[in-house]
């Protein structure tokens, strides 16, 4: 009987891991990050690599997540219960055959694409009604089309804006789709008169706009970057656009 219970008790939690896929899929969390976050959080192995600030930057993804801990804190407990009373007649399989057919109904509605839309501009209404903005990972911010892009552009002696001026180097950036956010020296911050500060070694500039402008205006100075970032660590940096997360 104690078996029994344990074969449906893992159908359950496997049925709760699939649910909560779909749900971080519907909050553009691509399929293959969601299942692996979704079973370290339940697990707690795991959650501590550099995705799971895909799930702790963004509200609804943090709730789904707390219920996760909580589950697996749970089930844990109720396994090695289990497994202690393995040939005990307390087990009430009964009880944990309705949560079965539960979790399994629910898995059922959630995979139905009316129900995955509705959930999805839920969620979106969610965000929009009682987020701020400031609490919103960059990715919902900023990336909202696949045509933008976010740049944190280092500069060296080598670069073509050292010792120059935005102005000087890119004549016409005001007619051009991309903006100068700011230009970070040191611990400072220069948000005025960007375009015609003169630009130091080691200075960073942070660039939003459209992918393929700043592509082409700042190839040679991104691949300088890469290349002097490449030496130092000697290894490979990671890629210097901030990516969309999407389902597939």
């Amino acid at each position: 009987m104690a078996l029994f219970f344990l074969v449906i008790y893992f159908i359950v939690i496997a049925t709760v891991i699939e649910i909560h896929v779909i749900l971080f899929r519907l909050t553009d969390l691509k399929l293959e990050v969601s299942r692996f976050q979704v079973i370290s959080l339940m697990t707690g192995t795991g959650f501590t690599t550099g995705e799971s600030e895909l799930i702790l930057g963004h509200p609804i993804r943090r709730k789904l997540a707390i219920f996760l801990i909580s589950f697996g804190a749970v089930s844990l407990a109720v396994i090695i219960s289990s497994i202690s009373n393995f040939l005990s007649n307390s087990i009430k399989t009964k009880e944990v055959l309705y949560i079965a057919g539960g979790a399994i109904l629910i898995l059922g509605l959630v995979k139905l694409p009316y129900i995955q839309n509705l959930l999805s501009k839920l969620f979106a209404n969610k965000l929009k009604r009682n987020i701020e903005i400031a609490d919103l990972p960059i990715r919902d911010v900023f990336l909202t089309e696949e045509e933008d892009d976010l740049l944190n552009l280092h500069i060296y002696k080598e670069s073509s804006l050292f010792s120059k001026t935005m102005s000087q180097v890119i004549k016409e950036h005001e007619q051009l789709e991309f903006v100068v956010l700011f230009i970070k020296r040191g611990e400072i911050k220069i948000r005025k008169k960007i375009y015609d500060t003169k630009i130091h070694e080691g200075d960073q500039i942070l660039l939003f706009g459209k992918k393929e402008i700043i592509n082409d205006k700042f190839k040679e100075d991104v691949k300088i970057m890469e290349e002097k970032r490449k030496k130092q660590n000697h290894t490979p940096i990671e890629e210097h656009s901030v990516k969309h997360e999407k389902s597939p």
